[in-house]
Parts: structure tokens; C-alpha cells; sequence
């Protein structure tokens, strides 16, 4: 095990097998020190546990748990690129899009929900640049998608 495994072992998670893309791209690109995500939905087992809007068919504890499963695909996605998860030395950035009720105005909460796992995960290292923003409508009805761009050795 790596010892990027053994702390999410510690935190009771694990990551999974890459999710095959819904449509054309890739999971990830590494390039440079830099591996970036494609948009990562909150898959578990190959299917969406939740769909809907936040605010409306989702609520907001919710979708910040959504939030955190789209970290671990994310996790996923960068191991795909670089082989191993204990090559990432920073999280860099957050983008996170939140399918939202035009009411729904609580985007940073939901996205909170992937920022603090990373902290729990990486310490410092895990703090990042951030946007959370309010979309109309996701892949497959998804209440949140999530990229990431990590720094890698």
C-alpha cells in the first residue's frame, strides 16, 4: 500500500477503479508537474447515488457528500495519469459545479465538502485555489461535478 492509501485507510475510505468516461476525453492529463482532472461526478460502483437539483430534489448535507466522493474519483482520475497517488505533492485547484434550484445560493458549502476532505487527506498541502459555481444542469441529472489540478513529483 502507498502511503497516500494508509491515511484514507485511516480515514475509512479508499479509492476506487477509474470511472470509464461518459463521453470523449480522457480522466486525466498529466503534463509537466501538473495533472489535471476531467470533471469528476460522484459515481459510486458505475452509477450516481443522487440526482437532481440542490435546493430542490437534493439537499445541501447531501450534495456535500457528493462532494467528497467526487474527490476520491478525482483521486482516481490522477492515479490513472501518474501511477501512483503518493507522486502528488499539492492540490492546486478546485473547480466545483453544483446543479442548483435557481434559489440555491449555498455553492460554497456544497463544495466545502470536497475542499475539506483534501485538507483531511493532504494537511497543508491539500489547501487550494478554489471557484464553486451554480450551473443549471449536469451530466447524467449529477447535483455536483468536480475537477482538480495536482502538483506531482
Amino acid at each position: 500500500m502507498s502511503k497516500l492509501d494508509d491515511r484514507l485507510a485511516e480515514l475509512g475510505l479508499t479509492v476506487p477503479t477509474t470511472s470509464k468516461p461518459v463521453a470523449a476525453y480522457i480522466p486525466a492529463v498529466a503534463t509537466g508537474n501538473l495533472v489535471y482532472t476531467s470533471g469528476q461526478l460522484p459515481m459510486v460502483d458505475g452509477a450516481l447515488p443522487l440526482t437532481g437539483k440542490v435546493g430542490a430534489e437534493v439537499d445541501a448535507d447531501a450534495a456535500k457528500q457528493l462532494a467528497r466522493t467526487c474527490v476520491l474519483n478525482g483521486l482516481a482520475a490522477a492515479r490513472s495519469a501518474i501511477g501512483s497517488l503518493d507522486r502528488i505533492t499539492r492540490v492546486v485547484k478546485v473547480v466545483g459545479f453544483v446543479a442548483s434550484d435557481p434559489a440555491f445560493t449555498g455553492q460554497p458549502g456544497v463544495i466545502n465538502g470536497a475542499s475539506e476532505l483534501l485538507a483531511e487527506i493532504f494537511g497543508e498541502s491539500g489547501q487550494h485555489a478554489r471557484s464553486a459555481v451554480g450551473v443549471a444542469v449536469l451530466p447524467l441529472d449529477a447535483p455536483v461535478e468536480v475537477e482538480f489540478v495536482f502538483e506531482f513529483a
